[in-house]
């Protein structure tokens, strides 16, 4: 699978716990579902090996909350992967109501690998970055040799 196209989909139902004084979803519990199906996603499609040596913790959370979720609804939370760097991890999450799809918040969410026994930043085998990451096309126009800055002439001196 294409990690790129590939959507992960996990459905939660609102509890009366979920609901705040305003009469719907409080924020924390929409932060609550992004990270759940990211943990579900890994857990679902990543190697034992990599699960039995990675944990990943959150470094910076992105949310535009869109619309509220009310008692009784049924949420679609769907998630992909982005781009990363060395011990930076995208991930992308819609949540959705199920009813009528209605996009109720998008995060963007940046997460880190850690080592199980060291607990410290770790880099990752070439399978989870190849299946949890897009390659980020000007990082391979780097490597490749070729430049995106601008082609900037030369600065005349002056007398």
């Amino acid at each position: 699978m294409d990690p790129a196209t590939e959507r992960y989909e996990l459905r939660f139902n609102v509890d009366p716990n979920d609901i705040d004084r305003l009469g719907h979803v409080n924020n924390v519990v929409y932060l609550r579902w992004v990270q759940d199906v990211a943990i579900a996603h890994w857990q679902a499609t990543a190697p034992a090996e990599d699960q039995r040596k990675l944990l990943w913790v959150v470094v910076r959370h992105e949310i535009d909350y869109k619309r509220p979720a009310f008692a009784g609804d049924e949420i679609v939370a769907r998630t992909w992967v982005g781009k990363a760097t060395r011990l930076a991890f995208d991930r992308h999450t819609e949540l959705l109501r199920s009813a009528d799809q209605k996009l109720l918040a998008r995060a963007r969410t940046v997460w880190c690998p850690i080592d199980v026994e060291t607990g410290r930043p770790t880099d990752v085998s070439a399978e989870v970055r190849a299946r949890f990451s897009v390659p980020d096309p000007s990082r391979e126009n780097r490597r490749q040799g070729s430049s995106r800055e601008p082609n900037i002439p030369p600065t005349q001196q002056s007398r």
